[in-house]
């Protein structure tokens, strides 16, 4: 039988270290805060997280897993303990591995997650693979997020993959390279893509739009480039869909308590989204069911460990006030 849903993308082990001692400094523009730290100092630290099989697409095949897809990855790994921690966490989680390539000369990626407050500052650097797909059949959804800089090519043996195989549906959650390659670079892939996602700061940065730009001209343009659904999160607000000719606005859920700590909670949404939808529910129903894992994620450390399955959501959902709804703008 072929796979529900496949993930591509980088895989990285992620140490959360949760900072004692530190300051944020911000201008009129929240998104240019600065953390500071003392230089050449000690820092104290409260404690460290090491979770292994992160990233935007592994947190998306666990994701899916856990709502009872049959889910599988595909990226790389080096074949260091990492790497095997990797492996045995996705089978833990009852993700497919047979496509993960392993490079015994290679290390696994691995990012330092500084996190103050209830936000993080990630320090990143992606290893070296030679990037390939293999044959996977044809699974019924594809979820391609984020990869390193020098993947570019790769996006074209994906490309070629999906236009020989139009019965796959292409879920589209680019990462920071990605958006940088630009829209022209991508062009076969925004084509082809069934549902994409991006914040409403990644909608500006990808068609070169200024600030505060209307929100439904946004999402118009995202989906001129081919994409049949959009979906442009936006922080508090909720998210927003176009597709077909109607445009709806969803809230969050409710926290039950604050935030403890915001890594993976747009990976919640996107990924819950589309299995959703991969399940057979509409895109409405889909639209509940995201924001009730985002909020679930944030509770806790990392990206997965609030990951609900489909009776956890379904609770939720009981439990979810008169005014969570889909509304049509």
């Amino acid at each position: 039988m072929p796979y529900d849903f496949i993930a591509i993308g980088d895989t990285v082990t992620d140490a959360f270290i949760r900072l004692k001692e530190a300051s944020v400094h911000c201008d009129v523009n929240r998104e240019e805060c600065q953390i500071c730290m003392s230089f050449g100092d000690k820092i104290p630290y409260d404690d460290v997280w090491v979770l292994p099989a992160v990233g935007n697409s592994a947190n998306a095949a666990v994701s899916a897993a856990r709502l009872g897809l049959k889910s599988a990855l595909v990226t790389n790994i080096g074949g260091d303990a990492q790497g095997r921690e990797a492996l045995a966490r996705l089978g833990e989680e009852n993700v497919g591995t047979e496509y993960v390539a392993v490079h015994p000369d290679r290390k696994t990626n691995y990012h330092y997650v500084l996190w103050y407050e209830d936000d993080r500052t990630i320090l990143i650097k992606h290893e070296e693979y030679p990037y390939g797909l293999p044959e996977m059949g044809e699974p019924k959804w594809i979820y391609l997020s984020s990869l390193a800089d020098h993947a570019e090519s790769f996006h074209d043996v994906i490309a070629d993959y999906i236009e020989k195989h139009p019965a796959i549906k292409l879920a589209f959650q680019p990462g920071t390279f990605q958006m940088k390659l630009g829209k022209d670079r991508l062009a076969r892939l925004y084509a082809r893509t069934e549902v994409f996602f991006c914040n409403r700061q990644e909608a500006e940065r990808i068609l070169g739009m200024p600030e505060n730009t209307d929100l439904k001209a946004l999402m118009q343009g995202l989906r001129a480039l081919g994409p049949k659904v959009v979906v442009v999160t936006d922080g508090p607000l909720g998210a927003y869909v176009y597709e077909e000719d109607r445009f709806w606005q969803m809230p969050i859920y409710p926290d039950p308590k604050p935030p403890y700590e915001r890594t993976g909670a747009g990976d919640a949404f996107a990924s819950t989204f589309t299995a959703a939808l991969a399940m057979g529910l509409s895109i409405t129903e889909a639209l509940r069911w995201g924001p009730v894992n985002s909020m679930s994620v944030v509770q806790q450390v990392g990206a997965q460990k609030g990951l609900l399955g489909v009776e956890g959501i379904k609770e939720w959902l009981a439990k979810a006030p008169a005014d969570y709804q889909p509304k049509q703008i």
